[in-house]
């Protein structure tokens, strides 16, 4: 009896692991791991930033069958990619705040629209807006614009190919792939028409006034690194004809002041890169665990994520950085609350 027992112990074992998106987290977390390992080896670690956000790419296609998958992956490659590409640019030119501005106007409604439009999860341009703002705020040499890029690229094709290898695995593991892996039920709506949406136009509208308000805000009260006032906004308000939630705004809020305490223990020390590789890709895997379960207890994992990717592209005193981190985030969550409680106002009336 022991041993009739023990497999099916194993394999709900096994069914628990899967629950937890342990697949999905592993390679997100190996997507971004080794492209930084590489550039640590050649001594580059302040490429830093090109890399992790080629490397979101694999954030994209969760559930989804790989025939379906490598189209949202690859769309999602492509949109980070131009994000990235065009805050390089900003940064080679030495853009005037007007121009950084357009260039923010222009990610957002651009990466709206192809959400919409190929269906891709999240729905929101969080992720092209943290590439494009940072990217824009990193001194770049000309000399050094291309190489850049090539190193996004490389993530985000490595990443991308990531993503893909487990149809190699579940071909592998047979009918066993039903015991061992979640589901793909997912099925990405296109929308070919979102263009002419005026759903979609108005998310971009809240989006674009929330993200204008607090960038202005945070720049007028000189307060370093205002792009985290930006993200805040634009990681709260939801993609079109989703409810307008003020508990999300206020879940990224508390989670980011918890996340800033842990980012605090990690980075004060001061450690060394090979630490901060894998600090960031344990708060990856943790992130991917959470993210579907809890908004409030990924940002644990997120905020630690994000600060460190920041801190070892362009190392800056820590105390301010933590310090950024949380006036920002209550300004841009403050903002997006407003813009939700007048979208239900609206909407009632």
């Amino acid at each position: 009896m022991a041993r009739s027992g023990a497999p099916e112990t194993l394999l709900q074992r096994v069914r628990s692991l899967r629950a937890l998106d342990v697949e999905v987290a592993s390679r997100a977390s190996a997507a971004v791991a080794i492209p930084l390992v590489v550039l640590a080896l050649v001594g580059h670690v302040d490429w830093a930033a090109y890399a992790s956000f080629g490397a979101m790419a694999s954030l994209y296609g969760r559930g989804e069958p790989y025939r379906l998958r490598a189209r949202t992956t690859g769309v999602a490659a492509v949109c980070l990619l131009g994000s990235i590409a065009l805050g390089v640019l900003m940064a080679v030119t030495g853009a005037p705040l007007p121009v950084l501005v357009l260039g923010l106007v222009g990610v957002i409604v651009a990466g709206i629209l192809a959400a919409s439009t190929w269906g891709l999860f999240p729905g929101t341009p969080i992720f092209f807006v943290f590439a494009y703002a940072v990217c824009a705020q990193v001194p770049t040499p000309p000399g050094e614009a291309t190489v850049r890029l090539l190193v996004a690229v490389g993530a985000a094709a490595f990443a991308w190919l990531l993503t893909m290898s487990g149809c190699a695995v579940r071909r592998l593991a047979g009918d066993r792939s039903n015991d061992l892996f979640k589901p793909l039920p997912r099925r990405p709506r296109l929308h070919p028409a979102a263009y002419r949406d005026p759903q979609v136009w108005s998310t971009i509208a809240q989006n674009v006034v929330g993200a204008l308000a607090a960038g202005g805000l945070a720049v007028a009260a000189g307060i370093g690194h205002p792009y985290w006032a930006v993200v805040s906004v634009v990681a709260v308000l939801p993609p079109p004809r989703a409810a307008h939630s003020v508990s999300r705004a206020i879940h990224r809020i508390l989670g980011t002041a918890l996340g800033v305490v842990v980012a605090g223990l990690l980075l004060w020390p001061g450690p060394g890169v090979i630490v901060l590789i894998l600090v960031i890709a344990v708060s990856q895997f943790g992130a991917e665990i959470l993210i579907g379960r809890h908004y409030g207890a990924a940002l644990l994992f997120i905020t630690p994520l994000a600060l460190s990717v920041v801190h070892l592209t362009s190392p800056v005193s820590v105390p301010a950085l933590l310090l950024d981190r949380v006036v920002e985030t209550a300004l841009g969550g403050g903002i997006a609350i407003l813009i939700v409680l007048l979208a239900r106002a609206r909407t009632r009336s």
